[in-house]
């Protein structure tokens, strides 16, 4: 069935337009609860949590208030990663979680995405069933009246609760004392908890993007622009930066030297030791088939596989899910250690790499120089006039059967639309970075033709 409301990664959109509305928030807030409990009458609990933008008010509000009018029993634990509403859902034995973020998208866009009751991101399935009940009108035939409507309270101590959690992923052995930490956190969701893993943790913190105003989260901090990462990491001669997104669910990287390692490099890096202490399930790991060749490469090196899947970290868990392994991730830094967390997690990943640092005592820089060697990659990325299913863009289509003509077998061609935004994304991977260019304008060129009218 085609969608209406969800995109890969739940609503998404402009704050107070279209279908990113307090009235359509409202109908999922009613539509969660009434589904979290099968449609039959009694107390269910939701979890609320949200990151730092400014419209996160008109829609923590209007979801708890459609909660409340089904009957359920809100817990709203404002500001928190997206990771930390998943586990306290499932730690809290809530009936399901809600999260109000937008991710890496700029302040003026918000999003809705939820969580079950056993912490994992819903099923395509169950997204559909939400948005019949928001769309149709058996909600309106069902509501609660009188003492059978529900209430809110504040969730006080779910910081705590969150950070315990994350610590839990670093040895009990481990300290990180001696080591200089940088942690960027995007003026997001994780300007309070970040500074204080770390600092608790034993490691001299730097914390920089954590005196969020509603208007600057992600804006030119954080995993999106991790370059002020970096000068501080250089400034302060840290052993290594971590650089948050809106939402902490996900992390860049930045070594001693002040270079930036993604997504690919940090999974390199960890595969490679749960190779070789055998706590890589099944020899493999899941990404997207956006990851570089390289990684690819760098995993068969040591006896291991890359299986991927499409873009979205909720695809790379439910394959992890599927098929009983325990790690995955992307490139943009969307880690999933499922032996600790049921989704992406910044903060856990980052302290999952402090502990090869700590163990082996060698400099970041060395570690990821030595994980994987990149294969030229080209990503372009670039909002058209309109969106046109690829098949009915035939100037696009000839332009990327010629790019993979002539790659042939050394190299990749991979063009999709964005599931969050209206973007058309374009990425190649081929021995020759100027060929690359040159092949991935010339698609992008004809896309702008193709949607121009």
């Amino acid at each position: 069935m085609e969608r209406a409301l969800f995109g890969t990664d739940g609503i998404r959109g402009l704050a107070n337009h279209g279908d990113m509305s307090p009235e359509v928030a409202f109908r999922i807030g009613m539509a969660v609860t009434y589904l979290a409990r099968g449609g039959r009458p009694g107390r269910t609990r939701i979890v609320i949590g949200k990151d730092t933008r400014l419209s996160g008010y008109l829609f923590e509000t209007a979801l708890a208030s459609g909660v409340c009018a089904m009957g359920g029993e809100v817990l709203l634990s404002g500001p928190l990663p997206t990771p930390a509403i998943a586990h306290l859902t499932q730690s809290m034995r809530a009936d399901a979680g809600v999260v109000i973020s937008a991710s890496h998208n700029p302040y003026q866009d918000n999003g809705i995405k939820i969580f079950g009751a056993d912490g994992f991101k819903l099923a395509d399935s169950r997204e559909l069933e939400l948005e019949a009940l928001v769309l149709g009108d058996a909600l309106d035939r069902n509501r609660p009246t009188g003492a059978h409507i529900g209430r809110a309270e504040r969730l006080d101590d779910a910081p705590g609760r969150y950070i315990s959690f994350v610590k839990a992923a670093f040895p009990d052995a481990y300290t990180l004392e001696g080591l200089k930490v940088v942690v960027d956190a995007a003026h997001g969701a994780a300007y309070r908890t970040a500074p204080l893993v770390f600092e608790e943790l034993g490691a001299k913190t730097y914390a920089i993007g954590v005196a969020p105003n509603g208007r600057n989260i992600n804006h030119q901090c954080g995993a999106l622009h991790p370059q002020a990462c970096a000068r501080k990491v250089v400034e302060k001669h840290a052993d290594i930066g971590i650089a948050l997104d809106g939402d902490a669910d996900r992390l860049i990287v930045v070594d001693e030297r002040g270079r930036i390692v993604d997504g690919d490099t940090v999974m390199a890096m960890c595969a490679s030791r749960m190779l070789q202490k055998r706590t890589l399930k099944k020899r493999t790991l899941v990404a997207t088939v956006m990851s570089n060749l390289g990684l690819e490469r760098a995993l068969a090196k040591h006896g291991g596989k890359l299986l991927r899947t499409a873009v979205g970290d909720r695809y790379v868990v439910e394959a992890m899910r599927a098929r009983g392994l325990s790690l995955g991730g992307e490139q943009s830094g969307h880690l999933i250690f499922l032996d600790h967390s049921t989704t992406g997690d910044g903060l856990v990943a980052a302290l999952r790499l402090l502990s090869i640092l700590v163990e082996e005592r060698r400099p970041l820089s060395e570690l990821a120089d030595e994980a994987m060697t990149r294969v030229p990659q080209v990503l372009l990325s670039e909002q058209m006039p309109s969106k046109l299913p690829l098949p009915e863009m035939a100037r696009t289509r000839r332009a990327i059967k010629d790019a993979k003509t002539k790659l042939g077998q050394n190299g990749r061609v991979l063009v999709r639309w964005s599931g969050t935004e209206p973007k058309l994304r374009v990425m190649l991977e081929g021995p020759n970075d100027d060929q690359l260019k040159q092949m991935a304008n010339a698609i992008m060129g004809e896309a702008r033709h193709d949607t121009r009218g």
